[in-house]
């Protein structure tokens, strides 16, 4: 029993890290709202699928698809697996430079299709070169487009993403002082229609402002959308870690439906379609996000798809807007583009700070890195923020800490008596049982006692597993000596070798099993977590090194003053 519990605090935690990891890799967190179309009215379906795909979403004949065209009359919203492909981003593109992005345009369909992170290098060896997030081609394909539908006849474009927009200038720098910067796209028609893309960006802010504006100069009412999609392939990271999983992939968030995934499995299964008044959808990955941001108040149709050519994408649309004669119209909405900075998203948009995915363990996770950003805003390092940390944590843990080594000791301390047990009765069990009841009633030892203390923990420290693994300001973070990097495994596998040590010493505290084949498990248990460790980042594994060592000096000195109070009787 006196091993149990040891077994208990390394092996569950970490089997309970990898199974978790391994279900939402297939399933997503419990309570992801399923990704099932839905009916809508006619001008919401048609605007979100084309003539074939309002048929399959809708699921009814034909001539039900033919009304909802006929009652909208506006060209579907691109998205679709039978749709046609978006353009190819062209190849001439308009630069932008802020103190936090540099940004590519297109010039054709006036998407980003470029943006690295200009506080975010790709590796700490090469400061220079700095982290892209988005990019134009696979792999690892994200661009954001956004355009603007109309009637298949009429003055407007039926589809803005094959434009091709001008500028006054090929590139723009925010200049030392300026506050914003603006960048003006625009496209004319002999008969009279403009449009204005207008994107601004903001000094110290991830969030771009897009305003796409409709210029009527026609005698003839015009009729159209505006629409947003992000747009990505499959991770492609020849460099990740085998033991760790972050996700990849959209998600939404609604006030009603909360945070949600649509992984890209769903998304080939079936597409979503969600009318959502407020809420946000986005991209994510390890560290960073690209989010539509659509303005508060208004309705939107949140909708995913997965195209033939392996790019998946999720966006908005909105209402259809009438245009009178000589007169405009505005859409607008923002977007952001950069790293999941807790704060800073929570600042942004009601839920944003969600796509720092935490799982399951969000609500023990959000407080355990309030309290870590708070000690790092003293310290000024993140690894001594660690440190101290996990100091508080076994603090607040210390009376279910010492209930549970006080059980140790106590089956230490009554571990001879149980080995007589063994040797007086032999195989007969049921003997053997009944006579350690009657000992460990005697004694008033609770053979379980420590494990419930130690379950208790489990969702702490795996809350704080995710919470160093998905927190931006850990990646590439340097902490001492030889350890630059706390998001990247230790170069020479000191702190796992320091680990491994720590739990064979904790081993130690506790009597050897009597049993040879649990005293061989027992053995090995400090060399597979060492390996097991050696992989992964550097700021879990300080973690549990003085995670352990605080355990042993713990359990030391509960068990030598337990030993002690034994002697004096």
């Amino acid at each position: 029993m006196d091993n149990l519990r040891l077994v208990l605090f390394f092996t569950l935690a970490a089997l309970l890290l990898l199974l978790y990891q391994a279900w939402v890799r297939d399933y997503g967190p419990i309570g992801s709202q399923a990704v099932t179309p839905h009916t809508a009215t006619a001008a919401h379906t048609a605007a979100a699928t084309g003539e074939k795909d309002i048929k399959e979403s809708l699921g009814g004949p034909k001539e039900m698809a033919e009304a909802s065209i006929a009652t909208d009359g506006l060209v579907p919203v691109p998205g679709s697996t039978t749709s046609a492909k978006a353009p190819m981003p062209s190849t001439e593109t308009i630069r932008i430079e802020t103190d936090l992005l540099a940004i590519e345009i297109a010039r054709v369909g006036g998407g980003i299709v470029s943006a690295r992170l200009l506080d975010y290098p790709q590796s700490p060896a090469n400061p220079e070169n700095k982290f892209q997030l988005l990019k134009p081609e696979p792999p690892n394909l994200f661009i954001i487009e956004s355009g603007l539908r109309g009637p298949e006849t009429g003055p407007l474009p039926a589809d803005t993403r094959n434009l091709e927009f001008q500028s006054a200038e090929s590139s723009f720098v925010l200049q030392k002082g300026q506050d914003s910067l603006e960048v003006i796209l625009t496209w004319s028609d002999p008969a009279g229609v403009e449009i204005h893309r207008l994107y601004r960006f903001t000094r110290g802010s991830y969030v771009i402002d897009l305003t796409q504006k409709v210029v009527n100069g026609t005698d003839s009412t015009l009729a159209a959308r505006a629409y947003t999609q992000v747009i990505r392939t499959e991770l492609y990271d020849p460099e990740a870690s085998s033991f760790i999983y972050t996700y990849t992939g959209a998600v939404y968030y609604t006030p009603e439906a909360k945070y949600q995934r649509v992984s890209f499995d769903q998304m080939r299964k079936e597409r979503l379609s969600l009318e959502a008044t407020d809420g946000w959808v986005a991209i994510i990955q390890h560290y960073f996000l690209a989010a539509v941001l659509p303005p508060a108040g208004k309705n939107q149709t949140f909708f995913t798809s997965a195209r033939d050519d392996g790019r998946y994408l999720i966006g908005t649309y909105t209402a259809p807007a009438t245009i009178a004669p000589r007169s405009t119209h505005q859409f607008e909405e923002r977007l952001f583009v950069g790293p999941k900075l807790q704060d800073t998203l929570a600042s942004v948009s009601p839920g944003l700070e969600l796509a720092v995915d935490y799982g399951l363990l969000t609500i023990i996770a959000q407080p355990i890195y309030w309290l870590l950003s708070q000690i790092h805003a003293l310290v000024g390092n993140w690894g001594w923020a660690i440190i101290i940390l996990t100091i508080l944590i076994k603090a607040a843990f210390y009376k279910l800490s010492e209930t549970s080594y006080k059980s140790m000791a106590n089956m230490r301390k009554i571990t001879p008596r149980i080995q007589a047990l063994k040797d007086r009765f032999g195989d007969d069990k049921e003997r053997l049982n009944q006579a350690m009841m009657e000992m460990y009633k005697k004694e008033k030892i609770n053979p379980l006692g420590g494990c419930l203390p130690i379950l208790i923990q489990i969702p702490v420290f795996i809350a704080l597993y995710w919470v160093l693994l998905e927190s931006v300001e850990m990646r590439q973070a340097p902490f001492m000596l030889w350890i630059d990097n706390l998001s990247a495994p230790d170069p020479y596998f000191v702190l796992p070798l320091i680990m491994g040590i720590s739990m064979y010493v904790q081993q130690k505290l506790n009597p050897a099993p009597p049993d040879p084949i649990q005293a061989k498990v027992m053995m090995s248990l400090p060399f597979v977590f060492t390996i097991f460790f050696a992989f992964f980042p550097s700021g879990l594994v300080l973690y549990w090194v003085v995670n352990n060592l605080l355990s042993i000096a713990q359990q030391w000195y509960i068990t030598d003053k337990i030993e002690k109070a034994a002697a004096q009787h």
